[in-house]
């Protein structure tokens, strides 16, 4: 049985008339378990394979062979398919016209799956959102299950529909499953594959060379198989009059749920946040109150983990009303650490979009801020890749000077690393 447990940090004080308070919410998880094994339901896998023509032999060899490993790594019981998507989306397996389009894993299944993959070859177009829509419409062709996950591998732009089709494809699949997404060789437009994941509740990432591949998707595959509390929410309540200014996930990679809320009562908001293994996952909860005087105290949120109507763990966000300045000027570490660290993917981002329209004044400017940032915070891995792409005078100082030439695979490293965080605590 899983259980839950969060601890809140933050500066509960508040000067005289102060209004805004912001904590850190710590959630973690034990005892997870398998997927699909917790009772409440079953849990379903597609595997997404990219067989455009631009995927070629070397990439589409790769990807085959990966998605034979990612296979080899779901527990037997699980209902899973395999979608082949060029400008179509094709069911590759199982090989069915109507019904159930998923079959449970076993020996004769997999096999069966692996052969059909065996005979991916790489033609046509790219057009991911009717790849999306095949998967939404496969998994609900199995009723109960509760935990639905896509690992999609791509190696091109979305040049057969439109950005309006690709739109309503990820609207339409938004909230039913998550897709953890990868891309392999520099021609994607991260933007584009981020903007499913993140829609997706999953993770983007690059895979610069495809003799990775396997090694990736049997990972993601066995995270997968680890996740065995299905569908989570993170349940925020805030007193009459109070205003919620932003929740987000800051850890382990930045995600704004803010707008992804969903009323439970007048006062109390539901955020999804997908399926759980063991792990911790830390929120930046920041509530707007009505301003009050010195001495006064309020609880600003409670802020709940529940799946269904089972709540699991809960924290308490606090406000006092003070006149010492040494309380109320305090910055919480957390809070200061994780701000930074949203900061940092944005200054990433923004860096990286104007360095590729040629504005090289903001870009150096961005990404010297996103190197001092990620210096103070001690973010290894953003600091490292940040020095693939500008050469560092003074880090402290955010002092930095664009390199004159960058692979293209550098550049599209950091952007896909720019939403993980670093952790305060051990």
């Amino acid at each position: 049985m899983a259980e839950f447990t969060s601890a809140v940090y933050q500066n509960e004080f508040l000067p005289d008339g102060g209004t805004d308070v912001n904590a850190i919410v710590t959630i973690r998880c034990t005892g997870a378990g398998a997927a699909g094994r917790t009772g409440s339901g079953d849990a379903g896998e597609i595997v997404v394979v990219d067989t455009s023509g631009s995927m070629g032999v070397a990439n589409m060899n790769a990807a085959k062979q990966a998605a034979m490993i990612a296979l080899d790594n779901i527990l037997d019981g699980t209902y899973f398919a395999v979608v082949a998507g060029n400008h179509k989306a094709y069911l590759a397996y199982p090989m069915v016209q109507t019904g159930a389009g998923m079959v449970r894993m076993d020996a004769r299944t997999r096999a069966e799956a692996r052969r059909a993959i065996s005979f991916f070859r790489a033609e046509g177009g790219t057009a991911m959102g009717t790849w999306l829509n095949l998967c939404k419409a496969l998994f609900g062709s199995i009723a109960n299950l509760a935990q639905k996950h896509v690992i999609l591998l791509t190696d091109g732009e979305n040049h057969n529909e439109t950005q309006a089709q690709l739109d309503a494809a990820i609207a339409n699949c938004a909230g039913d499953f998550q897709v953890d997404a990868r891309g392999v060789g520099v021609d994607w437009k991260v933007a584009e594959i981020r903007k499913i994941a993140q829609a997706m509740l999953g993770t983007v990432d690059i895979i610069g060379d495809p003799s990775r591949l396997s090694a990736v998707f049997a990972e993601l595959m066995r995270n997968s198989m680890a996740r065995g509390v299905a569908n989570a929410d993170l349940r925020v309540w805030i007193p009459q009059g109070a205003q919620v200014l932003f929740i987000r996930q800051v850890s382990p990679t930045v995600e704004d749920l803010t707008h992804r809320g969903t009323p439970v009562n007048q006062l109390t908001m539901s955020y999804p946040t997908g399926s759980w293994g063991d792990e911790e996952r830390d929120y930046h909860i920041a509530v707007r109150l009505a301003a009050k005087t010195v001495g006064q105290e309020q609880l600003a949120a409670r802020v709940q983990l529940a799946v269904g109507p089972d709540l699991l763990t809960q924290g308490l966000v606090k406000a006092k009303w003070s006149a010492d300045m040494n309380l109320t000027a305090q910055i919480n570490p957390e809070v200061a650490h994780y701000t930074g660290q949203a900061e940092l993917a944005q200054v990433i981002q923004e860096g990286l979009a104007a360095k590729a329209v040629g504005d090289e004044a903001t870009a150096t400017t961005k990404l010297g801020r996103a190197v001092q940032l990620a210096t103070e915070s001690g973010n290894a891995e953003a600091t490292s890749k940040l020095r693939k792409v500008v050469d560092i005078t003074d880090a402290r100082t955010g002092t930095v000077r664009l390199k004159k030439a960058v692979d293209k695979v550098d550049e599209m490293a950091l952007d896909t690393a720019s939403t993980k965080t670093t952790r305060i605590r051990g």
